[in-house]
């Protein structure tokens, strides 16, 4: 027997999400069967009002439901400080530690040839000149630790040759509490690369 039409166009559609397998989907299909009509109705607009509502900032690329989003809107930020980032869930993360006060941007990925991604795939121009318009003193790169990050970071280094703008990035190691013997060999590399000197002798 099979299911009746809309649970089985439900399945296909939850197999769309990012890691949901067949058997997922079918769980997760019925149990919207147990639910109540209200929150059935609530999920369900929710559902649109992140397609219909949702938005990318047009100053920084993160998401807003307005033209810009509330961090390039707070006049208390620092605007002369901008924190590169790969995707808008990586902002998140980082305001999450209520310690940074700076703006943001995303680029909208990383330059990765293989996979059909070049820098004109990716926001870097538009960066480049909100660097100069808004005479931006420092961007902070802070991307994976990869291939594709180390590529980004040295093809942005380039594009902002010659001018007035420190570029750093943040610094990569071992997390606390770390055990050596199961750090993978990239992560203990740029552990070495990023030592903090604690002597002067």
């Amino acid at each position: 027997m099979n299911y009746p039409q809309p649970i089985k166009d439900l399945i296909a559609c939850l197999k769309k999400m990012p890691g949901v397998g067949e058997k997922t989907a079918e769980r997760l299909a019925l149990s919207v069967l147990e639910m109540d009509k209200d929150v059935v109705t609530t999920f369900s607009n929710s559902i649109l009002d992140v397609a219909n509502k949702i938005t990318k900032c047009s100053k920084c690329g993160n998401l807003t439901i307005d033209d810009l989003c509330e961090i390039c809107r707070d006049n208390s930020r620092n605007k002369k400080l901008i924190c590169v980032v790969e995707e808008p869930k990586n902002i998140i993360m980082f305001e999450k530690m209520g310690t940074y006060n700076g703006l943001y941007f995303v680029l909208g990925g990383l330059i990765s040839p293989l996979d059909g991604i070049n820098p004109e795939d990716l926001n870097i121009d538009f960066l480049v000149d909100r660097i100069k318009k808004e005479k931006i003193e420092e961007i902070i790169v802070a991307v994976k630790p990869s291939i594709e990050g180390e590529t980004t970071t040295l093809y942005l280094q380039k594009k902002l040759e010659g001018l007035p703008v420190v570029i750093s990035k943040i610094a990569r190691g071992l997390p606390i509490g770390a055990d050596i013997d199961y750090v993978d060999p990239l992560t203990l590399e740029m552990a070495l690369e990023d030592r903090i000197k604690i002597t002067n002798s």
